[in-house]
């Protein structure tokens, strides 16, 4: 009987590191241009940084091991409900909407929103509340995440599942994504002005119980590195630390994203290596490439 037990769970056991794992996906190989400086270390294991305009990839590490992506895959949202609804359009949460874990745009049931409040809800304090609403206005929850694995597949981001709106797991929840399409679909939403504009402010008014309340940025790059174009924030226990954002400086804009990073006590924090990557990146020369997106 034990042995059979013991059986069965490392048969699931693989068959969850297969799910989340990529074919392609070397282990904790580090890929760059030969002759280029050392890549400090940092607490993600997996990461890429890339060119956004010409769509050079300057180096990686497991850059197409799949992860779960916790709330980085609010941007493949955003991007469908760019697609889709009017800033201008409104609507009423509901009980479904404003319940869930992390509340944190302080969406209430009744309350009437508008798709860009939603949206600054979204991608500033990555309210999942805000995440259930706008799925709410695409038709529901598994037309929402339906609408956002036809984007992804669009993109050719053919190694990302989205699980849910929000980013959250839980049972049945198998949402994934790589570090490399994951920069590719934060590129395509860069490319909106209307999501360029959201990602780089520190903060937007919400509506709140006695006006309007202001949500502030949590991405960190915005003040701690010069040139940051913004970028997306995420953190699960599954997913533990995940980052996508972008700089720019002597008119080269970056990308940078980091999976499955550990929070850590002593050494470099997650801001210090996405600072190390972009600094890296910024100073190779512009033909420098191990690839492309």
């Amino acid at each position: 009987m034990f042995r059979r037990s013991l059986t069965a769970a490392l048969g699931a056991a693989l068959l969850t590191a297969t799910l989340l794992t990529s074919p392609s996906a070397g282990a904790d190989v580090d890929v760059q241009p030969a002759g280029t400086a050392e890549i400090p270390e940092g607490p993600a294991p997996a990461w890429i940084v890339a060119d956004m305009d010409t769509g050079q990839i300057l180096a990686g590490r497991d850059e197409y091991a799949r992860h779960a992506p916790a709330s980085t895959i609010k941007t493949l949202l955003a991007l469908v409900v760019l697609d889709e609804l009017p800033l201008d359009a409104t609507v009423v949460a509901d009980e479904a909407d404003a319940t869930t874990e992390c509340n944190c745009a302080g969406v209430k049931a009744g309350r009437t929103y508008t798709t860009t409040e939603l949206l600054d809800g979204l991608l500033l304090v990555s309210g999942n509340d805000a995440a259930n609403t706008l799925a709410h206005m695409l038709g529901g929850r598994d037309a929402a995440v339906a609408k956002m694995n036809a984007k992804a597949a669009s993109l050719g981001a053919n190694d990302t599942q989205a699980g849910s709106p929000s980013g959250l797991n839980g049972p049945g929840i198998d949402g994934y994504t790589t570090a490399h399409d994951l920069t590719d679909i934060f590129r395509e939403a860069l490319a909106n002005p209307v999501f360029a504009g959201i990602t780089s402010s520190p903060s937007a008014p919400f509506p709140g119980d006695a006006g309007p309340e202001m949500l502030l940025n949590q991405d960190e790059m915005l003040g701690r590195y010069p040139g940051m174009l913004g970028g997306k924030t995420g953190f699960t226990d599954v997913a533990r630390k995940t980052f996508v954002g972008a700089a720019q400086r002597d008119g080269r804009r970056l990308l940078v994203a980091m999976m499955y990073g550990l929070v850590t006590e002593g050494g470099p924090t997650y801001w210090d290596q996405a600072a190390s990557l972009l600094d890296w990146g910024f100073a190779q020369d512009r033909s420098v490439s191990i690839g492309s997106l």
